[in-house]
């Protein structure tokens, strides 16, 4: 099984704006429709995709979580949003009204940083029950990302040790060197999306940084529609791993982490 762990589709109605207002300057490989993530999976072979809800503000996330909750579970996994502007026990009862196991946080793009202090209460509450995607690094040239460093997102895990973290770009977006030192070999997940792809980076860097991290650790994702699902499979084929740790990595692990915290209740 192929699973994206990192893609993004809003309403039909609001898709086009939802991509005008996030990274300007990345090309797009969709329209950010349900429809165009469905047929851009089709053509890759991917079985399942974790489409990511983002809320800017607190009062967006109701509706962010509602959305991703109802798409069809068949092809679609739901992670929820959660935002510091909202109590822990609000976020909560949210996420499992929509019966959502996940949720993603971007500190850019939802206007807070990683070291929030009201974050700690939500960190607590999601600790052991819910996987929390974490964009780390920059949004864009026009971002030195001091908003959710790698160092931060090692303090929460070292803070929070039941909460399972999926740190989004090898664990730093246009940050790789601060990554290296402060994430890998740390107890957390690291997913495979660099748009517009992976294959920009050079794969002796990717292959050893997975190898020292732990292939077990590592998560597939595309970032779709800011990448091809078909060319970041590819990418990850190409860095000549074993067959056995390819396999997890596009799939296994993700399918692996999921099981674990279903498991939970």
């Amino acid at each position: 099984m192929i699973v994206d762990a990192h893609a993004h589709a809003w309403p039909d109605a609001v898709a086009a704006r939802a991509l005008k207002d996030s990274e300007l300057s990345l090309k797009r490989y969709g329209d950010g429709t349900v429809d165009g993530l469905r047929a851009a999976m089709e053509a890759a072979g991917v079985d399942k995709a974790v489409c990511l809800a983002v809320a800017p503000r607190g009062d967006h996330v109701q509706a962010a979580n509602r959305f991703v909750g109802s798409l069809d579970r068949d092809r679609f996994i739901g992670f929820g949003s959660i935002h510091p502007d909202l109590p822990a026990e609000e976020l909560i009862r949210d996420l499992d009204a929509n019966r959502l196991k996940g949720v993603k946080v971007h500190p850019a793009f939802q206007s807070f940083r990683l070291d929030d202090p009201r974050l700690d209460k939500i960190w607590s509450a999601l600790e052991g029950r819910f996987t929390v995607t974490i964009h780390v690094g920059k949004v864009g040239a026009h971002d030195d990302g001091s908003g959710c460093t790698p160092a931060m997102v090692r303090s929460v895990v070292e803070r929070f040790p039941g909460l399972e973290v999926i740190g989004c770009h090898f664990g730093g977006f246009m940050l790789l060197p601060e990554a290296e030192e402060q994430l890998l070999g740390q107890p957390l997940y690291l997913d495979t999306s660099w748009p517009p792809s992976t294959a920009e980076l050079e794969p002796e860097r990717v292959r050893d940084l997975i190898l020292r991290h732990g292939p077990e650790r590592i998560i597939f994702g595309s970032d779709w529609p800011m990448a091809s699902p078909s060319a970041e499979i590819q990418a990850i084929r190409d860095l000549g791993l074993s067959g056995q740790d390819t396999a997890g990595i596009l799939g296994g692990n993700f399918m692996r982490l999921r099981a674990a915290q279903v498991g939970r209740g």
